[in-house]
């Protein structure tokens, strides 16, 4: 999806908001820093957050070498998650070359943990809990993408779906 009245591409190495869709195949109690111990059911979670400085989406791909195992430095709330054994990224929805990362929280279902990912905002959470694949639910890709769509394209940029924990091929 492209925004914008120039029909011009954002770069992504400008970054932008992005959305981590994490599949967490068992019930998990995850200490999360400041915000304490707290038990996430299995299912889907999308953690929404910002990619705006110097390196643009080189915060995903940190996120994804934290998901694998590479990595186990703490430094956001969505590491607490990510670092765990049975939690996986499947998906990442990008909105290049914009600034919406509360916007597209905001779009979506409430989370589990108030306060997670939002220590510098006043918004509730980053952290949505989307399911937990018992029932017949919008694919999650498709309900993030949405969000970041709702969002984007007044602000100029375009919405994508990438590659999630495994590496690009």
């Amino acid at each position: 999806m492209s925004g914008g009245s120039d029909g011009e591409r954002a770069d992504p190495d400008d970054g932008g908001t992005y959305t981590l869709l994490v599949d967490l195949s068992s019930p998990a109690t995850i200490e999360v820093g400041a915000l304490g111990e707290h038990r996430l059911p299995a299912g889907t979670y999308a953690y929404t957050g910002s990619a705006l400085g110097a390196g643009g989406f080189a915060r995903v791909d940190r996120h994804r070498r934290t998901a694998r195992g590479d990595h186990d430095v703490r430094h956001w709330h969505v590491d607490y998650l990510l670092t765990r054994d049975d939690a996986r990224i499947d998906r990442v929805v990008r909105s290049v070359g914009v600034d919406a990362e509360c916007a597209v929280a905001a779009q979506l279902p409430p989370g589990p943990v108030g306060g997670f990912g939002s220590s510098d905002c006043d918004c509730p959470d980053h952290l949505a809990a989307l399911g937990d694949g018992s029932e017949a639910e919008t694919d999650p890709a498709a309900l993030v993408r949405d969000a970041h769509a709702s969002v984007t394209p007044g602000l100029g940029g375009r919405v994508d779906v990438v590659a999630g924990s495994e590496p690009e091929e």
